[in-house]
């Protein structure tokens, strides 16, 4: 605002509503390079280090630093731990697309869908779809629906599937029933 309109460094914080003594002030902080500079080093020696044991490397060089500083310099440095893909998400995303249906009963799907009543009890649904048809094969509702009661709902229809999959959420982790007709 001072170069741009040509006032007085008074007049600019006037207008901004700062005290002058705000503008003059020198900051106090210490300079951070040096550390800035061996976190990074420590980081991208061993990238599997999170801020935690950077602090510990760093300790141990004869730094004294605190818990909140490194991690404010870790994350200003842009660093941070990519989190672990699960095992099993890689195992099932190796197991390849599934065979598109090309006719009725080739490939169901199966979902759990949950509600809840007036009185605050909740319910739980387990629908059943043909993939090739889009028709809902089956709908069981209950309070509970134990494993036991999942398979006697596959069980009844599965002299006509070919396949059953899961949506692999959080209730169960995929079902694939492969049999003969």
């Amino acid at each position: 605002m001072q170069e741009r309109y040509e006032v007085s460094v008074r007049r600019s914080c006037r207008l901004a509503l700062l005290r002058p003594s705000v503008w003059y002030q020198k900051s106090e902080a210490r300079d951070q390079s040096a550390l800035r500079l061996r976190i990074r080093e420590i980081a991208m020696d061993r990238p599997r280090f999170g801020y935690l044991r950077v602090l510990v490397m760093l300790k141990r060089e004869g730094w004294s630093v605190g818990k909140k500083r490194v991690y404010r310099l870790y994350r200003l440095e842009g660093l941070q731990l990519r989190m672990k893909v699960k095992r099993r998400k890689r195992i099932s995303l190796q197991r390849g697309r599934a065979t598109p249906a090309t006719g009725p009963n080739q490939h169901w799907s199966m979902d759990f869908v949950h509600d809840q009543m007036l009185d605050g009890r909740a319910f739980r649904v387990l629908t059943v779809i043909d993939q090739w048809s889009r028709e809902s094969v089956s709908l069981e509702a209950d309070f509970r629906l134990t494993g036991r009661c999942v398979g006697k709902v596959l069980g009844r229809g599965c002299a006509a599937a070919w396949m059953a999959q899961g949506d692999h959420g959080g209730q169960r982790h995929g079902v694939h029933l492969q049999g003969a007709r």
